[in-house]
Parts: C-alpha cells; sequence; structure tokens
C-alpha cells in the first residue's frame, strides 16, 4: 500500500492545499512550526478517524488542537493510495455535527461501503494502536539515556511478550495485582448476614401494621363526630324552637291564668256550671208564682185575721172564751199570729228573692268579666257560652300542643345526650386512632429506613457480587495474560528476537548481530564475541534497535495483508552522520514499501543526493 495525495480542505494551519507523494522514499522538509507534524497527524486521521474528547479533555485533545484555523466549517479532507491494484479515495469529514466516511474505488468508479472488513484490509491489519507503534515513528519520548533505556527495554519486554508495544505484561500483572487488592477492600463481608437480619425485622414489622389493630378508622370515625355534631345542631336547634314555642304558650296560658289542662278543665267547668247557675237564678227571679207567694201571704194573714175574728162570734168558741174571759185576747192573738204568719211569709220571700238577685248579679258579673276577657263582649247569652266554649278549646289545644312538644323536647334532650355521649366516644376513639396511626407512622418510618437500609445492602450485595465476579475475571485474566505472554514468548517472541535480529544487524552495520532476552526480560545486544546489556549501548544504537524493533513488529503483523508506508517524524534527529548514512543506505535497500520522512533538517536529503539514492522532496 502506498500514498498518491493529500488534498488538506481545512485541517489545522492547512486549507485547500495538496500534496503528493511518489514509491521510495519522500522527505517532507520543513521548518519548525511549519506544518510537518500537522501533515502527520492528517494522515493519520484520514486512516483512523479523529475523534473528540469529553469534558475537560476535550479543551486539549487533538480535534480541538488540529480544528482549521480558517473556516471550520470545511474540516475534511481526503486521501488517495494504492492498495492490491486498485486506487481508493478517502474522504472523511470531520466535524462534529457532520461526521462523515466515504471510501471510493476510484479503479471500479464506484463508492464502496466503509466497513470494519473493509477498513481493516485498506489498513493491512493495523489497528491505530498497532500503526502507532510501528510503522509511525517518531524519535524517543525519553531525552536521558537512563530514561531511553528504560522506555526500551519496555518495548522489547512488550513486543516479546505481547505481540504489542502498547501492552505491558508486567505492569498489566502489577495493575491487576493493584486492582484486585483495591477490590478487595471494597467487599463489606458482613452485608449478607446484615440483609438477613434487617430482612426479618422488616417481615415482623409489615405483619405487625398489617393486622386489623391499625387499620385507619380515623376518617370514619371524624365523619361520625362530624355528623353527631351537626344532628345534635339540628336537634339543639329544633330544641330552641320548640321550647321557644313552649314558652309562648305558655305565656299565653299563663296570661288566661291557666297553668295546665286541668286548670283549663276546671275553669270551663265552672263557668259552664257558673252560667247553668244565672241560668237558673235568672229563670226563678223572672217566674210570676213568687209575687203570687207574697199576695198569697198577704191574703192568708187577712184570713187568718178574718177567722180569728169569727172564731170569736162563734157561739160555742166564744162562750169558751167568754168563760175563760179569753175573748178579747184571743182576738188580739189570733189577729197578732196572722199578722206575725203574714210578715214572715213576706219577709221570706223578700229575702229569697233578694238572694237570688244578688245570687243573679254575682254570677252575671262573673260571667260577663269572664267572657269580656276571653271574648271581648260581656253579652251572657248560650251563643257567648259556645263561644266560650271553642274558646276553652282553643286552649286545651295549645295546652296539648305545649304538652306534646314538651314531651319533644323530653324526647330530643335524650337524643341530644346520646348524641354528645356518641360524640364524646367519637372523640376518645378519634384521639385513640391517632395515637394508634402515630404509632403506625413511627412503624412505617421505621419500615422505610429499614428499607432503604435494605435496598442499600442489596446494592451492595450486588457490588459485592459484581466485585467478586471482577475478582474472579482478574484471576482469570492473570492466568490468561500468563499463558498467553508464554505463549507468545515462545510463538511470536521468537520469530521476533529473528526478525528484529536481522533488522538489527543490517541497521547498525553488523555492530549487533543479533537481540536476545532472558527468562528476567533483561535485553542484550549479541556481538560476536560477547552479550552487551542494552543498558551499555550508546543512544543512537538504542534509536535503531527501537527502529528494527518497530519495522520488525510491522512485519509480523502486518504479514501477507500488505505493507503500509513508514512515517518517521524527525525520527533521526539523535543519529550523527554516520549512523544516519548507513540507516538511509538500509532503509533504501531493506525496505521495497513506500517511506515518508518528516524533517526540519537538509541533512538526509544531502545524504541521499550524495549517495545516489532516488527520492521526492516535498517542501512546506
Amino acid at each position: 500500500m502506498r500514498f498518491l495525495e493529500l488534498q488538506i480542505k481545512g485541517f489545522g494551519k492547512f486549507h485547500d492545499c495538496d500534496i503528493s507523494f511518489e514509491d521510495g522514499i519522500n522527505i517532507v522538509y520543513g521548518k519548525n512550526e511549519a506544518g510537518k507534524s500537522t501533515i502527520h497527524t492528517f494522515i493519520r486521521s484520514m486512516l483512523f478517524g479523529l475523534q473528540p474528547a469529553r469534558g475537560r479533555a476535550a479543551r486539549k485533545d487533538l480535534y480541538s488542537q488540529y480544528e482549521p484555523w480558517e473556516n471550520s466549517g470545511t474540516y475534511e479532507g481526503a486521501l488517495r493510495m494504492e492498495h492490491g491494484g486498485h486506487i481508493y479515495r478517502i474522504e472523511r469529514t470531520f466535524r462534529k455535527d457532520k461526521k462523515e466516511l466515504h471510501v471510493i474505488d476510484e479503479t471500479l468508479g464506484r463508492e464502496l461501503e466503509a466497513s470494519p472488513a473493509l477498513m481493516d484490509e485498506l489498513m493491512c491489519g493495523l489497528t491505530e494502536t498497532a500503526y502507532n507503534n510501528t510503522v509511525s515513528i517518531g524519535q524517543l519520548k525519553s531525552a536521558t539515556d537512563g530514561g531511553m533505556v528504560s522506555e526500551l527495554k519496555n518495548y522489547i519486554a512488550n513486543m516479546n511478550t505481547s505481540g504489542n508495544m502498547a501492552l505491558n505484561i508486567t505492569k498489566a500483572s502489577a495493575f491487576l495485582k493493584a486492582q484486585r487488592k483495591d477490590m478487595e477492600s471494597q467487599l463489606v463481608p458482613d452485608a449478607a448476614r446484615s440483609y438477613t437480619a434487617l430482612l426479618g425485622e422488616i417481615k415482623a414489622i409489615e405483619k405487625d401494621v398489617s393486622s386489623p389493630e391499625y387499620e385507619n378508622l380515623l376518617p370514619a370515625y371524624q365523619k361520625q363526630r362530624s355528623e353527631a355534631h351537626d344532628r345534635i345542631a339540628e336537634k339543639q336547634k329544633e330544641k330552641e324552637e320548640l321550647l321557644q314555642k313552649v314558652a309562648r304558650g305558655r305565656q299565653i296560658l299563663e296570661q288566661n291564668q291557666f297553668k295546665d289542662m286541668a286548670s283549663i278543665e276546671q275553669y270551663e267547668q265552672s263557668t259552664n256550671e257558673l252560667f247553668t247557675e244565672y241560668q237558673a237564678t235568672k229563670a226563678a227571679c223572672e217566674k210570676k208564682s213568687r209575687k203570687m207567694l207574697f199576695f198569697l201571704g198577704v191574703l192568708l194573714t187577712l184570713l187568718l185575721a178574718a177567722g180569728a175574728a169569727g172564731s170569736c162570734l162563734i157561739p160555742d168558741i166564744r162562750n169558751l172564751l167568754t168563760r175563760m174571759n179569753l175573748i178579747p185576747q184571743a182576738a188580739a192573738l189570733i189577729l197578732a199570729g196572722g199578722a206575725v204568719l203574714a210578715a214572715v211569709i213576706t219577709f221570706l220571700l223578700r229575702n229569697r228573692s233578694e238572694k237570688l238577685n244578688r245570687a243573679l248579679a254575682q254570677s252575671g258579673q262573673t260571667l260577663q268579666e269572664t267572657f269580656r276577657r276571653h271574648l271581648g263582649d260581656a253579652s251572657l247569652t248560650p251563643e257567648a257560652l259556645e263561644s266560650f266554649r271553642s274558646r276553652m278549646a282553643e286552649f286545651k289545644r295549645l295546652s296539648t300542643a305545649m304538652d306534646k312538644s314538651e314531651e319533644s323536647i323530653a324526647v330530643l334532650a335524650g337524643e341530644i345526650d346520646g348524641l354528645l355521649a356518641r360524640q364524646t366516644d367519637c372523640s376518645d376513639q378519634i384521639e385513640k386512632q391517632q395515637k394508634l396511626q402515630w404509632d403506625l407512622e413511627k412503624k412505617l418510618e421505621l419500615l422505610s429506613n429499614y428499607k432503604d437500609q435494605l435496598e442499600s445492602l442489596r446494592r451492595i450485595l450486588a457490588e459485592n457480587q459484581r466485585i467478586s465476579q471482577e475478582l474472579e475475571a482478574i484471576d482469570l485474566a492473570q492466568e490468561t495474560m500468563t499463558e498467553l505472554s508464554t505463549s507468545i514468548r515462545d510463538s511470536f517472541g521468537l520469530y521476533l528476537n529473528k526478525t528484529a535480529s536481522d533488522l538489527i544487524s543490517g541497521i547498525t552495520g553488523g555492530i549487533y548481530t543479533s537481540m536476545s532476552i532472558d527468562e528476567n526480560l533483561n535485553v542484550f545486544m549479541n556481538t560476536k564475541t560477547r552479550l552487551v546489556p542494552i543498558e551499555q549501548v550508546s543512544s543512537g544504537t538504542m534509536d535503531q534497535i527501537y527502529l528494527a524493533l518497530r519495522l520488525s513488529a510491522a512485519k509480523l503483523i502486518q504479514g501477507e495483508r500488505g505493507t503500509m508506508p513508514l512515517i518517521f517524524d524527525d525520527s533521526f534527529v539523535l543519529y550523527d552522520d554516520e549512523r544516519l548514512r548507513s540507516a538511509l543506505r538500509w532503509l533504501a535497500s531493506a525496505f521495497t514499501g513506500q517511506i515518508v520522512i518528516f524533517t526540519c533538517h537538509q541533512r538526509e536529503a544531502q545524504m541521499l543526493t550524495a549517495n545516489q539514492i532516488p527520492y521526492r522532496l516535498i517542501r512546506i
């Protein structure tokens, strides 16, 4: 695989910029800050994409760093490349709101689906991590010899044990151990026992609060009390109305000098009797026989007087009276007796008449006062008596109504007492219910707290289970990693050592013939006479070993799927002229694929020209 052309629509400082490459070596020359790293990053972004970071990291990530300086809407570009006899054009848009990827097969003249399988084929099987650690080569990150030794040993050990420079089995193992220790510290051993105990407490409280004792009857009792209160008010109102009615009725009766039904009946009876007596007296007074009797008495008196006088004239009587010398006395006596009798009869008759008149006047006066008071009319007629009786009937009905009202008042008083007792009972029950509900609320609050604790314990148990699974996974990962590292060391590691040794011999000009790693992952460089620990080689040699190792890994990883171009980004800054000359000669002869060298020096181009090695110079 080889690059043909870069079409940068907008990426960092570049805008509408095209760069072409050729087979063999391409030197991209530019001074510091000319944009070499930008082009290098653009190539990688076209191959693998450019994802913006999240959160605070987004401020300094590559996406933000290489946003177009002008017209950010054209954050895009294309890479034309040749692979497997076909020319492909990869087009990408990097904008967050419009991420697009198109792959066009220019040889076939159609767009292809950018599937993972297709992209894997075009990338020769390299992932972005493998790309960064193999064919994309920068200078060592460490500036000191000690740092270079440490980094180089790590890379060699990682490649030898994991087949990937980005993976460090030793560090990974240490990390897993630390993770295991940290996770073990997060386990809560008593969680299961606490969960079981708390579950028992919750079931006991739930059984307690579900008992009939805690049935909420408070609304029912409050309703009953409210109903009793309303009915009491109604009954009290009804009672007050009846009391007022009775009071008015009693006042009317009292004003008419009545107390009850008996007093009315007695009054009516006495009035009836008085009226009867009045009628009789009036009738007696009006009879003519009394006058005739008076005259009869006078007549009788006269007759007695005449009798007395006549008796004196009767011979026998006269003789007798004469012998007795009583004639004058007898006559006088008879006359006197007759007069007295007449007087007595007259007196009696007169006295009786006067009594009747007085009785008539008295009874008439009483009746007149009675009728006047009750009827407003003093007429002493039978019609007036009937009106009086009707009036008395009204008083009787009023008295009866008062009696019934008083009975109703008594009934109402009893009902009110019953309602008051019921209201009091409801109040007592409400107070009891309030205490029960308060107790229930406390139990429910405790139940809620227990359930929260139970849920927390459930999460802890779930977390314990997750941690246990993680621990099992860590243990499995440790075992698998150990097995894989052994397998890789026994297979891939042997090929890596052989391939790297061949490259090291060529790149160092035969100074070092091979590389070896012991069981403790110590790295040695082999000469014809001895083993040299990597700590004893120069920094330039370390850079050569580093390069050989990356090329070996790239060769092994890519296999038969093709070869990605080698990209050097100021990778030879630590090389002296002789070592650089040897490296360039070796690269030109040992690597048949495309090479892109980014540099801020002109010595690479000068040495290639001096050694008559063909190349293309690209100035930026």
